[in-house]
């Protein structure tokens, strides 16, 4: 990185800032109650606050959404008639999954091979961090020169809605010339990319039924309707043969304009195995950023260990559809619906419930922001132009923002690279990308403020 004094700033923030993030991922601040003590999504609450009033933001306050979780704003005054910038991260987390699997426990940060691990590391205390950093490099080297809010998010995770529904109650409350959100990622280590789509996605649960109760295969096998051989005939049905998904009445027509996904490098990015081929047709690009994706994401049934040889009376599943920009996700959720009962086969009975949805996004890349942010990544990242990327995942923030404000300008940026593996065993953040956008998020407010 080249020498400048906000750089040199960052640089001698880091241990600080290493020391910090250990503090913040060893609250297990999973957003799911029945699984994680709320004092732990609280303690971090707290401590989100804490670190805000340190650095002199004034307002300070532990909101509670109506989703029973909390989210943490602050305000920090820039000169008189600056613009403002909110900064948006979250501090809840996904749950470690099998905590034995990790290499090291999942709620300590640990230094491996360059990297810090532990959840959250990335996604997105990483970004809280980032976000803290920037402003300290500039306060540090003339001030910051924008209004700052900031917003810690308590529940993104688990996709309940609190903060959308808390900002459309106190729509003042978020108002911003420009939003930063800083849960996306690099298209890899050491490439600027800021994320211009992403999609949504809807969460449907499916119950099918076809007998009063389970009964002795070898008795009634062959003859009696077996619920969870009718629900693996619905689910198969969401594929076409190389693998697309298929729901009936779901035709995007539009495909991936930007930066391309070379076949190869995803495959390692995924870690797809050996000799395993990937799903559907087009570009990488197309099929994880422009084009919807179903994923079953659990099934309700007799596991392997302790089956007893019966025909199943009833089983469920949860489908998460991912839908891309320009398709509006509660009619999404209605198509999905309509084709689960379409195809249930036997006449079995089938319920199906929509459990949760986020509507895609779309950035304008053409405005002001967009060029102050592409001149504080050639700084941050010598050598390098800012690409644009799209991300399979959804932030519903981002478009319950830009109703409320739209004529804000929103960018996204963050920490969740590929080598992250955020939401998996062993989540990792890079120090270095933290270093770097920590300096491109400082050099961008002060760019954007001149502009």
């Amino acid at each position: 990185m080249s020498s400048n004094p906000v750089a040199e700033t960052v640089a001698a923030l880091l241990p600080r800032a290493k020391a910090e993030l250990a503090e913040l991922v060893a609250f297990k601040s999973v957003a799911d109650f029945t699984q994680f003590p709320k004092s732990e999504s609280e303690g971090a609450a707290n401590w989100v606050a804490d670190a805000l009033r340190a650095e002199d933001f004034r307002d300070v306050a532990v909101l509670d959404t109506p989703d029973g979780t909390q989210s943490v704003y602050g305000y920090l005054p820039g000169p008189e008639g600056a613009k403002t910038v909110l900064l948006y991260a979250h501090y809840d987390v996904q749950p470690p999954l099998d905590e034995a699997a990790w290499t090291t426990p999942p709620f300590e940060l640990t230094e491996r091979n360059g990297r810090w691990y532990g959840r959250g590391a990335a996604d997105c205390k990483g970004g809280l961090i980032m976000h803290l950093l920037a402003l300290r490099a500039l306060k540090a080297n003339g001030g910051v020169p924008v209004h700052v809010k900031v917003i810690a998010e308590g529940s993104e995770e688990m996709g309940t809605g609190g903060l959308e529904r808390y900002a459309e109650q106190h729509p003042e409350l978020l108002a911003a010339d420009t939003i930063v959100i800083g849960d996306t990622g690099n298209f890899r280590v050491g490439l600027p990319t800021v994320t211009t789509t992403l999609r949504g996605m809807t969460l449907v649960r499916v119950q099918i039924d076809t007998l009063q109760g389970s009964l002795h295969s070898g008795q009634f096998g062959g003859a009696a309707p077996d619920a969870l051989a009718a629900l693996i005939r619905v689910l198969d049905s969401l594929r076409a043969e190389d693998g697309s998904t298929t729901v009936d009445g779901l035709t995007p027509e539009s495909g991936w304009e930007g930066l391309e996904y070379d076949e190869e490098q995803f495959r390692k990015d995924a870690k797809v195995l050996d000799g395993v081929g990937l799903i559907g047709d087009g570009s990488v690009a197309d099929r994880i950023w422009a084009r919807p994706a179903v994923t079953v994401l659990g099934i309700d049934c007799p596991p392997v260990v302790g089956a007893t040889p019966s025909v199943q009376a009833g089983a469920r599943a949860l489908v998460s559809l991912r839908v891309p920009p320009g398709v509006d996700a509660a009619e999404a959720s209605k198509l999905l619906q309509a084709h689960l009962e379409a195809h249930t086969p036997w006449g079995a009975r089938v319920r199906t419930e929509p459990v949760g949805q986020g509507q895609p996004f779309r950035a304008d890349t053409a405005s002001p922001a967009y060029q102050a942010m592409a001149d504080a990544m050639k700084v941050a990242y010598p050598g390098e132009t800012m690409q644009y990327a799209g991300q399979g995942g959804s932030i519903p923030l981002c478009n319950t923002l830009a109703s409320l404000y739209p004529q804000a300008e929103i960018l996204l940026i963050g920490l969740s690279e590929p080598e992250a593996q955020i939401h998996a065993v062993d989540e990792s953040v890079s120090p270095e990308e933290l270093e770097r956008l920590s300096v491109a998020e400082a050099l961008f407010l002060r760019n954007y403020a001149a502009g």
